[in-house]
């Protein structure tokens, strides 16, 4: 049975791998930037914190959500020293289905960038009924979505490194 994670930002930093001479893409969508930018913020001191050196973290923009798998494509493509993507969104769900498709669109596109190029894509979006639900998980009382997302991608960098 899973257990449910009331705080994202709680994490054991001795549970979590130091990587050393990683480098790491951060792409932010700046659609309801008040919560991704949270986010990246969140990503970034993460990193930081774990030993990831600020010249070794590479941030890139997006429009919105649906285009974060757009932009970690073309990093993979361009850039191959970067181990890992993290990709930081938000969606609301609004009164029509777009929420559904948009949500759906971009969860798929960035497994697929994924799987295409064997390398991590960290999937950081938030899927939200309201943006008090968003701003909870983006250092509100949930924690922050962006702090679990950098973890999950040291991890992935470790297990890779480890295979």
């Amino acid at each position: 049975m899973a257990q449910k994670k009331i705080n994202l930002s709680e994490y054991d930093p001795d549970h979590v791998p130091t990587i050393n001479n990683c480098k790491i893409a951060i792409v932010v969508s700046e659609w309801n930037t008040e919560v991704t930018f949270a986010l990246r913020d969140g990503a970034l001191e993460t990193l930081l914190k774990q030993g990831v050196k600020t010249e070794n973290i590479m941030i890139k923009y997006a429009p919105g959500s649906y285009e974060l798998p757009v932009v970690a494509e073309m990093i993979y493509r361009t850039h191959d020293e970067i181990e890992a993507i993290i990709c930081l969104g938000c969606v609301i769900q609004g009164e029509t289905r777009h929420f559904d498709f948009i949500c759906d669109a971009t969860a798929n596109a960035i497994m697929n960038v994924s799987i295409n190029y064997s390398s991590p894509v960290i999937f950081g979006v938030l899927t939200t009924n309201d943006m008090q639900q968003a701003l909870d998980r983006a250092g509100g009382k949930h924690g922050n979505k962006g702090v679990e997302a950098a973890v999950a991608c040291l991890k992935m960098i470790a297990l890779e490194r480890s295979l």
